[in-house]
């Protein structure tokens, strides 16, 4: 995300898991409850905002494309089952957190409207010994397992969005937009979502933006719009798209935020190709007509070739042009902790989910030969048994800078679902046994299992055949 992350390798530095950074760390035992004594249902029906509901346009209805091969273990009750537990943990009302964050709750009104109602958000993970355990903390909430969840990240509205959209719950993605609209509306009406809020409060932490949750944001709104033929969801996207392009591309490339720490004023520009959305560009270029995304989409897919090539076959978590680099936001270590930057780590893990869908809806050559040597990357390590330890290791992407990471001594739920993911196209025998022990997986549902779970759900979805392409 960006400053804008700031400190943010202390928040997520030892874990496989990420938060915001993304990086959410995944290292305290927590018991499997409810933060919400009972759990947190979505909506029944939610509506969308008559007042900004355009003429309808004639839009092909949604169906079936021509997708490329899943395994036969593909199971639509495995995801449906996985966003319902993951739903009851992770997923908070506005009327839910009212009750039990009384101190803060009258501030409520002053973001969330009844323009923006009913709202709801994906609670992001921190802890006590996290620089943002202060921000974070709700000292009068009697759930203790809550008191340092106070704060959502754009990522996981964007990410909530889209699993909602694809599982058709449209009640719930209508709550999570309305958590965007209004922190946009609130900042003076700006196009892009501030990459962490605090609750539903106006509790100021950073206002910088996100370019991975922008471009999922966007993309969940034209997903829902094709579903539903609702004009004001393609509205949104296309004001969330103008500001993308305009704060968020420069020479056809996606820098990582919106403030002058990404676009190259304090030094080289520093990317992050786990934010690339090879499908959201393309349904910018289908819709958003007044700008080129297609040269976006071109020079990014250039882009990340280049840097597989020059390496290992992995990619680093953070990348200059030419090499990898610590981001200017330190959000990749530090001396103490170690780094881990150049490593294929807590960005990179969402790689193979974007590379991957775009390879199952469009079949691109260039998704194809990314998948191949991943593919061929992890099946020569872990002797083509995705139940390998190989799985679990942080591989380098360049040896000379510093070797791989080995602690993990088990594969974490994401990392064995991003590891199948590359055989999507490439690897059949793969996919079918890596499949079957994704399906095996469920959601941990603790204090500090936001990105793991989030990601398990997304990766389930996409191999599972949730991931319905509509006629775009």
């Amino acid at each position: 995300m960006n400053i804008n992350k700031l400190l943010i390798p202390v928040i997520c530095g030892l874990a496989l898991g990420l938060g915001a950074c993304g990086g959410d760390s995944a290292t305290e035992a927590e018991p499997v409850v409810s933060p919400f004594g009972g759990g947190d249902q979505p909506p029944v029906s939610a509506g969308v905002l008559s007042s900004t509901i355009l003429s309808s346009a004639s839009v092909p209805p949604v169906s079936n494309g021509q997708t490329a091969p899943l395994a036969s273990a593909a199971n639509l009750s495995i995801p449906a089952n996985l966003y319902v537990s993951w739903l009851t943990y992770h997923y908070v009302t506005l009327e839910s957190e009212s009750s039990y964050y009384g101190s803060i709750a009258s501030g409520f009104g002053h973001v969330f409207s009844a323009a923006y109602q009913p709202a709801a958000r994906i609670i992001w993970s921190t802890a006590q010994s996290t620089p943002y355990s202060a921000q974070c903390k709700v000292d009068d909430t009697t759930m203790p397992i809550m008191k340092f969840r106070g704060c959502t990240v754009s990522e996981g509205i964007g990410y909530g969005m889209l699993i909602s959209a694809m599982q058709g719950d449209e009640p719930t993605f209508v709550t999570l937009w309305n958590y965007s609209r209004a922190f946009r509306a609130y900042n003076g009406n700006q196009p892009l979502t501030p990459w962490i809020t605090f609750s539903f409060h106006f509790n100021e932490i950073d206002l910088g933006s996100a370019t991975d949750a922008d471009l999922d944001i966007a993309t969940s709104l034209i997903l829902m719009y094709l579903k539903t033929t609702n004009v004001a969801y393609l509205n949104d996207a296309l004001v969330i798209a103008g500001g993308i392009w305009d704060k968020e591309v420069k020479d056809n490339k996606l820098l990582s935020g919106d403030t002058r720490m990404w676009d190259g004023t304090k030094g080289p520009i520093v990317y992050n190709l786990s934010y690339f959305s090879p499908v959201a560009l393309r349904l910018f270029a289908k819709y958003d007509t007044a700008h080129n995304w297609t040269a976006v989409l071109d020079a990014m897919y250039s882009y990340m070739a280049a840097i597989q090539a020059a390496g290992t076959g992995v990619f680093p978590d953070w990348s200059t042009e030419t090499s990898s680099v610590n981001p200017p936001n330190d959000a990749a270590g530090n001396e103490k902790s170690g780094f881990t930057y150049y490593t294929f780590n807590k960005e990179s893990v969402r790689i193979p989910w974007r590379i991957a869908w775009d390879y199952y809806w469009f079949q691109d050559p260039r998704a194809l030969a990314v998948l191949q040597t991943l593919n061929q990357f992890i099946t020569s390590r872990a002797g083509n048994d995705p139940t390998s330890a190989a799985l679990a290791v942080n591989y380098s992407w360049n040896l000379s800078i510093g070797p791989d990471n080995t602690r993990n001594t088990a594969v974490p739920a994401q990392w064995l679902a991003a590891w199948c993911a590359t055989g999507i196209g490439t690897n059949s025998t793969w996919l079918e046994a890596c499949t079957k022990a994704v399906n095996a997986k469920t959601v941990s549902n603790t204090a500090s299992s936001y990105f793991p779970d989030i990601l398990l759900v997304m990766y389930s979805q996409l191999l599972n055949g949730q991931y319905t392409r509509p006629a775009i």
